[in-house]
């Protein structure tokens, strides 16, 4: 009897790779930040920036409860582990880390043990795009605005546009956590990280954590290269670039921080008391959109990119007048040695499962997958 956590399609898309389902596998650990960890936190918190002890606390923890999954599966007789999610529970001043994911077992396979983040579907698009999973992969900062940041930004703030500060630091972050899962993919022995997976979790007052986990891969065309490529392309998505000749070369961040300002918020509040448009807030909005866009341009002709696909464009407030835009894309190239094994995919590859389960009582604290 298994008890597995893939759904009919994605059973019937590993079958065609020969790999059977089997059993849902678990791992965990909680940890304790303790008195000087916590102690040395708040003070970093008040000065912004990375907060390395606690970066180092979450990321032990969530290679803990990896590790302890990887030996749950393998004493199942697994080859492997799709889908698996690494998450971050908070039990007083205590945190769990759990890992879950899906164990399968290759008919006739005699390669590494591997663990993967994409789904079965997902994995069957990049197995046939020549695309081997390695290890699941993560890269993560903890880090806060700060006291200094803040005021300065504050005070930066009243005469609108965009506040540097903040912008030069949500990019810091943003790109330190994708250096940090290209890091460990090397170390995996890959040449690719693919379906990666971007979170901004909460870990307390005033403190966030910036999250990237993702596939470490190895495709042959790459060869061996200094500096991994990074996609968050779905599986078909990968497949389809694959099919026309093109490979992902990088994942690309950029981050635009706004204040509205405060001879425009009063403008902007008058104005929002009769209808019509709001112009100020309208340019505002716009500017830091184009801003955010300007940067993954910039990162894309550094590395001659042929294109950027897959943009997506995220604006949210901060609260005080402020708005963040944060700009995702991938850069692709048109590259010798990419094809796939099949002609087309299958349909089961690209119908998605429906949630049958919805509970909206409880606030799971997570983000929507980008």
């Amino acid at each position: 009897m298994i008890v597995s956590g893939l759904s009919g399609n994605e059973i019937f898309v590993l079958a065609e790779k020969g790999w059977a389902p089997g059993s849902i596998v678990v791992g965990n650990s909680v940890q304790s930040l303790g008195v000087v960890g916590s102690l040395s936190s708040g003070l970093k918190t008040l000065a912004g920036g990375e907060i390395a002890n606690l970066t180092q606390l979450i990321n032990e923890g969530r290679h803990a409860a990896i590790q302890r999954l990887e030996k749950e599966a393998q004493g199942h007789g697994a080859h492997g582990v799709t889908g698996v999610t690494s998450e971050l529970k908070t039990l007083g001043n205590m945190r769990e880390f759990i890992a879950i994911g899906s164990s399968v077992k290759g008919l006739d396979y005699h390669g590494p043990f591997f663990t993967t983040a994409c789904s079965g579907q997902d994995l069957y698009c990049q197995l046939d795009a020549g695309y081997e999973p390695r290890h699941f992969v993560i890269g993560n900062v903890a880090y806060a605005l700060g006291v200094s940041r803040g005021v300065f930004g504050f005070l930066r703030g009243f005469a609108g546009g965009e506040v540097k500060e903040f912008s030069q630091m949500y990019n810091h972050t943003r790109h330190l956590a994708l250096e940090r899962i290209e890091k460990e993919a090397r170390e995996m022995g890959a040449n690719a990280v693919v379906d990666i997976q971007t979170a901004i979790l909460p870990i307390g007052a005033g403190a966030r954590e910036m999250l990237m986990v993702g596939t470490a891969s190895h495709h042959a065309a790459f060869g061996n290269l200094e500096r991994p490529v990074t996609s968050e392309l779905t599986g078909e998505e990968l497949w389809n670039l694959t099919k026309m000749g093109y490979a992902p070369q990088r994942l690309l961040l950029g981050t635009s921080v706004y204040s509205l300002g405060f001879t425009g918020g009063i403008g902007a509040f008058f104005k929002g008391l009769s209808r019509g448009e709001v112009s100020s807030v309208t340019q505002l909005i716009y500017k830091a959109r184009e801003n955010a866009l300007a940067h993954i341009e910039a990162e894309a002709n550094e590395i001659n990119a042929d294109a950027v696909i897959g943009v997506k464009v995220f604006i949210y407030e901060m609260g005080g007048g402020f708005v963040e835009v944060l700009a995702i894309g991938t850069a692709v190239k048109k590259m010798a040695g990419m094809s796939t094994k099949s002609a087309a995919l299958i349909p089961q590859a690209i119908i998605r499962d429906r949630s049958m389960f919805l509970d909206q009582t409880h606030d799971t604290g997570k983000l929507d997958r980008h």
